[in-house]
């Protein structure tokens, strides 16, 4: 009687997957992210994706002023087997703008995904992962349902407080609350 055996699966490490990234193995071409050690392929970016990223930024950058970074499609480790990929996150201010270290959740004032087609998976896996790295704040930006949920009070086992808004909405994240963002112009 023959043994059979099941392959057990190997996770890439935060590290590892930096030094595939210094040493050109991962290139900017490659639209990954490492998810729970596993590097997933990222949702091929639209018009509309884009646009509503751009507005995001533009309004941001507008009315943070120095009160924050504005890092758009950068890259945040959140313990030592995830390194997403949010399309912008509004980062506490730092001298060198991150180049020293990779942020990590204590630096990320508010975490945004823009969701279009890869709304489920924002939902579920990748809220689930911010929370239980005690990202602070989560917005998905629903673009099918023209909508901004927005995820506060992180635990281990997601975040405690959850609220929509919708197009007569003006939604402002805690950690600036004096950037207001009026749900309808990331729509026009």
């Amino acid at each position: 009687m023959s043994v059979v055996s099941i392959p057990e699966r190997t996770r890439i490490s935060a590290d590892r997957y930096q030094k595939m990234v210094e040493t050109g193995v991962l290139t900017k071409y490659d639209r990954v992210e490492l998810i729970d050690g596993d590097i997933i392929n990222m949702a091929p970016i639209g018009t509309r994706h884009s646009a509503g990223t751009a507005r995001l930024t533009k309004l941001f950058v507008l009315s943070a002023g120095d009160s924050a970074i504005v890092s758009p499609g950068g890259s945040v480790r959140l313990g030592d087997y995830s390194v997403p990929q949010p399309d912008l996150m509004l980062l506490k201010p730092r001298d060198d703008f991150y180049a020293g270290q990779m942020p990590t959740p204590p630096d990320v004032l508010l975490c945004v995904e823009i969701s279009d087609s890869s709304l489920a998976f924002d939902q579920t896996t990748k809220r689930a992962l911010y929370a239980q790295h005690g990202v602070a704040e989560y917005w998905v930006v629903d673009i099918p349902g023209q909508c901004v949920h927005l995820y506060r009070e992180p635990t281990v086992d997601g975040y405690s407080l959850a609220l929509d808004f919708t197009l007569i909405d003006t939604v402002s994240p805690r950690g600036l609350p004096a950037v207001q963002v009026m749900v309808e112009t990331l729509f026009l």
